[in-house]
């Protein structure tokens, strides 16, 4: 069991940590290197407190050098039983305990205050999966009215551990950011699709005779979205007669009637003036992921959009 300093020796205690870290003329930006450091030197291991934190170990390692390159002081012996405290961080289990203390308190007066499903939530996905979030979206808002919703969609990746998003889905290949929470979601199916005036000006395509027709293709020819791979490998380049960088120029032109294009499967079946001329197949089909960061997994706000986008996942016939 561990063994918890009288108080008097944590206020005096404290007191000299205060001193040290002041002296070092620090301005602590991330609280998150503290927090470990003193849960690494109330366990004795990085196994441990990463297993307390919820974190993957090398975050523990990170953390616990970032404060000792700050503090320009070793808070622990490194030996292979674990890490134990040095002077220094025997100042530093003494303050954490007291801090503990004092937010045990704080959370016991506010206690189910932050069970309320409220406040601002940011979702980030690609452009192209508007079809598939929204509707979640919505019904999270209905079940939610205390919600205020941010909907950010852009071709890169937003950083969860700076803040920039709560949720994020994300497709292709799994996540591997080790502070992250990552859950499978199902897949992205595309079509190919024609609108009607491009049919009425070339015929409606077939298998056979894809090569012979005017394609749309991304501005980026060597695109890692599979079914554009599969242009690439398919299709002569010279048919493909209109590129563009942007999700939305991409899909209007498809509807405008410039060529073939892919669309997704939600999109293109909404739409009863584009004629699906190849059904989603498996080569095309990219995985999608739920991603939350581990510091704010299991709050309730973030809890209930992922529930919202599972359970739209599961009514979803083609996603």
């Amino acid at each position: 069991m561990q063994q918890r300093l009288p108080f008097a020796s944590v206020n005096a205690t404290g007191m000299i940590a205060r001193q040290m870290f002041a002296g070092a003329h620090m301005n602590f930006e991330n609280w998150d290197e503290i927090r470990t450091a003193y849960q690494v030197a109330r366990v004795g291991t990085v196994s441990g407190a990463a297993e307390v934190l919820g974190v993957h170990h090398a975050t523990v390692i990170r953390h616990v050098d970032a404060l000792e390159a700050r503090l320009g002081a070793k808070l622990f012996q490194r030996h292979p039983r674990g890490y134990t405290p040095t002077e220094a961080g025997q100042q530093l289990l003494a303050v954490g305990q007291a801090t503990e203390d004092q937010f045990a308190q704080l959370a016991a007066r506010i206690a189910g205050a932050g069970e309320e499903v409220s406040g601002e939530l940011i979702i980030t996905s690609l452009p192209t999966l508007s079809a598939l979030v929204l509707p979640a979206l919505a019904q999270l808002m209905a079940d939610h009215p205390g919600l205020k919703l941010r909907y950010l969609t852009d071709q890169r990746v937003f950083r969860l551990e700076y803040g920039e998003a709560h949720v994020a889905i994300r497709a292709g290949s799994r996540p591997t950011e080790p502070d992250n929470v990552v859950q499978a979601l199902g897949a992205h199916h595309v079509a190919l699709y024609a609108s009607a005036s491009y049919i009425a000006r070339h015929g409606l395509p077939t298998e056979e005779t894809l090569a012979e027709h005017r394609f749309i293709g991304p501005e980026q020819r060597d695109s890692r979205a599979p079914f554009y791979r599969w242009l690439n490998d398919t299709i002569p380049a010279a048919q493909v007669v209109f590129r563009g960088n942007d999700p939305e120029g991409l899909a209007a032109a498809v509807r405008e009637g410039l060529g073939l294009g892919f669309l997704p499967a939600l999109d293109g079946r909404a739409n009863p003036h584009l004629t699906e001329v190849m059904g989603p197949r498996p080569e095309w089909q990219s995985p999608l992921w739920l991603v939350s960061h581990v510091d704010l997994h299991r709050t309730p706000k973030v809890q209930a959009a992922l529930a919202a986008f599972k359970a739209m996942s599961q009514h979803c016939e083609v996603m």
